[in-house]
């Protein structure tokens, strides 16, 4: 926000909407997929090797630092929640959100579809939480993003699960820049 990129709601728009296509809908979901897969056949290796995927997609230290603040923050909460399937996963510095999500939707027998539509609806609204919070944006318009963009969520899931393993990744270099530049820019909302 400090460099002026995203200023407003269209810009807010264009921004979170080519992470949601080429980002979550290019490596996050079909990862999400194959670790959920590997959680429901209990295979060890493929969790491990598609975790190890997911995090090197990521561009940055701090992309890679705030995934496994996320999976370990998730993994406590269903440890404190009796659910006992994140215990293994605590203390690890290397889990993924993406895998502990997965571990809870095979648990809670919640169906790979539905599973794939809350993992990508629940990283829009908190990017759009953020943009509201930083741009500034009211609460309409914060709403008004959240309504067009989640439209795009059924058909970019539906794509995900029809990816190849080799077809797996997506390059925006300017989220990459952003987040270099997050380590030392004025304001900070989160990771400070």
């Amino acid at each position: 926000m400090d460099t002026g990129w995203v200023s407003d709601e269209a810009s807010l728009k264009d921004w979170i909407k080519d992470q949601l296509s080429y980002s979550i809908g290019r490596v996050d979901l079909p990862i999400f997929s194959r670790l959920y897969c590997a959680v429901d056949k209990r295979d060890e290796t493929a969790l491990r090797d598609w975790s190890r995927q997911l995090l090197a997609q990521r561009d940055t230290r701090e992309l890679v630092d705030d995934d496994c603040d996320r999976g370990r923050a998730l993994a406590r909460l269903l440890r404190d929640l009796d659910v006992g399937t994140g215990d293994d996963w605590i203390d690890r510095r290397d889990v993924p959100f993406a895998l502990v999500m997965a571990i809870a939707a095979v648990n809670w027998e919640i169906p790979l579809g539905a599973a794939m539509h809350a993992y990508a609806w629940s990283w829009l609204e908190n990017q759009i939480l953020a943009g509201v919070k930083l741009v500034p944006l009211g609460q309409v318009a914060g709403q008004r993003l959240l309504l067009r963009l989640a439209q795009r969520i059924p058909a970019i899931c539906k794509d995900a699960l029809v990816l190849e393993d080799s077809e797996i990744g997506g390059m925006l270099p300017i989220v990459a820049i952003a987040s270099s530049l997050h380590e030392t820019q004025y304001t900070r909302l989160f990771r400070s």
